[in-house]
Order: C-alpha cells, then structure tokens, then sequence
C-alpha cells in the first residue's frame, strides 16, 4: 500500500485532483481528476460554479476511494485569492462567490479613499490596490447588498470555503487571507485600525491557522457519499501561489520565482514586509509564505491574455491549441510588444481584436497573423518580466542571477527562451504541478 496525500488544485480555469505517493524521500505525482472551472454570468454578475466545484471535487474522490493500492494520510486544497462568500447564522452559505474579474467593486474604490488613503492601506497591509480586493469586496457586499446586510455573518475565503464545506469547521488560512487587503503584514494578523475605520466587523472573520494546521476531517456526510473514511484535511499554504512558490522549493533570498498561470509572479521571499512608499509606487505587493516569511511580488496579467487569444481564435473556426500559437510566434519576427499590465487586457470583450487595435494605435501598424498577434503579447511578457527584474535588483541591491520558473508556463519552451534572453538571467524549470506539489508537501510536513 503506496502511502499518499491528496492535493486539490483549483486555478481560474480549471481543477485537478493529484495524488502525492511517497517513495521514499521523492513525492511522484498522479493526477486522477480534472475538471474545467468556467465562471457563469448571471444579469450582468460573474459568478464562481461553487456547487460544480464542490461536485467535481467529491467525483475525485470517489475516484480514489476505489483505489485498492493507496493508504490516504490527508488532503489539502488550494485556489486562488482574494474571492470567497459568505455564511449565514445557520452555516448556509448565502451568496455564490463573485469572480475576481466582475466589475462591481470599482464604484466603491473613491468611497474606501475617501476614509482611508491607499499610502495608508499599503503602509499596513503591504497589498497594492486593485479593484478585486477583498476589502473591496467586502465594503460594496455591506454597503449595498441587502441580503448580505441582513443575513451575512461569517467571510470564507474560496479555499477555506471549501475547506468547510468538507469539514464543516470555519477557518481562515493565513496566506489566503494575506491577499485579502485586511491583514497587518507585520503582525499578520488582521487590522483592527482598517475593520474600524471602514466600519467592519471582526466577527465576520474566523481563527486565521497557519499552514501546516489539520482542520478537521471530512464529514460523515461526505464520508458516506465519497466512499471514504475519516480523513484528515490540512490547511496548506491555500493560495496557489504560496503552495507553488513552497513546490519551487526556492532557498536563498535573492532568487527569483516566476510562477505562471493565468496569472503570472514574479518574486522574492524575504524576511520581512517591505511598506514604503516607494516600494507601493513600483507596484510590489507583500503576501504570505508558507514559510512564515513574506512573498514580495509583482503580480502579472499574463498566461490570460494567451488563454483568451486561443478562445477567440477557436471561437473564429480556426482549430487552434497552444503548440500552434506557440509555432506560429516563433515564426514572427518584430518587435512590437503590448503593455501588459494595461486595463484594456484585463477582460475584453474579444481579446484578439484588443491586441491588434493596441499595437495599431502605438504603433501605426495592423498585425495579420496569429503569430504578429501572439508575439506581441510573448515581447510584452518578456519587458515587463526584464523590468520587473531590474526593480528587484535595485530593491535588494544585490544582483539576481536565478529564475526558478513553474507552473504551467514552464510547458511552453518558447515562453522560457524569452524570459531567458529578455533578463539575462538562468532560468531553472520546476515542476507544472508547482501549487499541487507545494501542497502536498506541506500536508507531508504536517503529517510527519
């Protein structure tokens, strides 16, 4: 019987079940589920599928409880950050989570400065400003949600959301919660200056548990529906990016990581919160490690731009997947490159078209070709991975020499000669299941 861990990964657009079976001092990895993660839009609001989330995940494990060769030790589950929903004094949850990208909180942003300026949020939180904050979240769903005025009782994050829905426990995870614009990133503990001077409640927040902590175990409810026994659920590092960045297995602090996704970061572990206002001003944010230490980054509107180019060239009748796009870029040579951090990017209605009416207007020019169209975005990404490298740089004061890559991107080689000759730097690929194999080895740690 092969001893193994169970790592649930969930990105924004798909999620995976993979086993973590020990050999010895090496951790193999074996996906048995996946399942796609497509956000619905209902009257105009995008919705997370929670309920076909929470589904997939319990097929994977029927999946594995009809496994005769594996003796289970624990599971774990990351996402990304930020998003979650609310529970009402019953334990029901009350609302479907709301997708990042959903454009509500941008009317609340004026009325959060108007009582507490963004110098002073990041002087405490180390968070940069973005629409899809928590905080954010949190003052428009008690401002102008009136189900939630009246019934909202406790905030879950995505992960410790699920978490409950397996376990039935409460509980915040600390570098899930670090992303959430609400926590002291020098005490790591929530802001009692920040809930005071928005007007919140610290009752809507649950015990913040380190990574590493077990939870509880899976209910009797899911018991007997997956086919499983009592198992142990640990709280890992549940945001995908602390779970990767702990599966890059980074050693010194002035190597970088570059963990690409849907999102890409880059960035360091250090020791300690870098607040000041010339660090907010260069656009780094200060979240969690699983490490207790601090992930200082820069948080990259990346692999989304290809993922939504590939869409709207399938949506085109085109038959396109990745290795093509990739091919076609190779064999494009200009040097046009979009500003990827630009807004525009964020969620265009037709990505292609944007990339193409962008360069137009920089550059004078009508890119034709999938290929002009994706080397765009591969010159943007390779810019502003250069510049981001040069800020770290200056910001330490200490030459980078390695970029430890992972994730998913690491499968596209082009993508990695770019980075590679864009900074000048050694690139070191990791593993594509980084976040999955981060979890599993901080379950494996716990466990120990």
């Amino acid at each position: 019987m092969n001893k193994v861990h169970i790592a649930f990964d969930l990105g924004a657009s798909s999620g995976r079940l993979i086993l973590g079976i020990q050999k010895g001092e090496t951790v193999e990895l074996e996906e048995v589920h996946r399942f796609p993660n497509d956000p619905v839009v209902i009257n105009g609001t995008m919705y997370w599928d929670i309920p076909r989330l929470f589904h997939e995940m319990k097929q994977g494990l029927k999946k594995v409880a009809r496994r005769e060769d594996i003796e289970i030790q624990s599971m774990g589950i990351d996402t990304w950050g930020v998003d979650g929903a609310w529970i009402d004094e019953d334990g029901q949850m009350i609302n479907l989570p709301i997708h990042y990208r959903d454009a509500r909180t941008a009317k609340v942003i004026e009325e959060v400065e108007a009582v507490m300026s963004q110098d002073k949020l990041y002087s405490i939180t180390g968070i940069q400003k973005a629409n899809f904050n928590t905080l954010y979240q949190l003052y428009y769903d008690k401002k102008y949600n009136k189900v939630i005025q009246a019934q909202g009782r406790k905030w879950l994050f995505m992960p410790d959301l699920l978490g409950y829905f397996f376990t039935g426990k409460l509980y915040n995870e600390a570098t899930i919660a670090s992303t959430s614009g609400l926590v002291d990133a020098t005490t790591k503990a929530y802001s009692q200056e920040i809930f005071d001077t928005l007007g919140f409640s610290m009752d809507w927040m649950s015990e913040l548990v380190k990574p590493g902590t077990q939870v509880g175990t899976l209910t009797p409810q899911v018991q007997e529906e997956t086919g499983l026994g009592a198992i142990p659920v640990i709280a890992v590092a549940s945001h995908d990016t602390a779970s990767a960045v702990a599966g890059a297995k980074i050693e010194k602090e002035n190597e970088l990581y570059l963990v690409c996704g849907t999102w890409c970061l880059m960035g360091l572990e250090v020791s300690t919160p870098q607040l000041a206002e010339e660090v907010r001003l260069a656009g780094f944010t200060n979240e969690g490690s699983a490490k207790g230490k601090i992930r200082l980054l820069k948080n990259i509107n990346g692999l989304w731009i290809l993922q939504q180019l590939k869409k709207c060239l399938n949506d085109r009748d085109l038959s396109v997947d990745y290795p093509d796009i990739i091919e076609a870029a190779k064999a494009a040579s200009h040097t046009y490159a979009i500003d990827i951090t630009d807004e525009r990017f964020m969620a265009p209605l037709n990505m292609e078209q944007e990339i193409i009416q962008a360069c137009h207007e920089q550059y004078g020019v009508t890119l034709t070709s999938v290929g002009e169209v994706a080397t765009a975005v591969y010159n943007g990404l390779g810019n502003l991975y250069q510049e981001t490298v040069r800020q770290f740089e200056v910001l330490i004061q200490e030459e980078i020499s390695t970029i430890h890559m992972v994730g998913g991107g690491t499968k596209d080689q082009h993508l990695c000669e770019v980075v590679s000759q864009m900074t000048g730097k050694q690139v070191i690929k990791g593993t594509t299941e980084a976040s999955a194999m981060g979890n599993l080895l901080i379950q494996i740690q716990a466990r120990s």
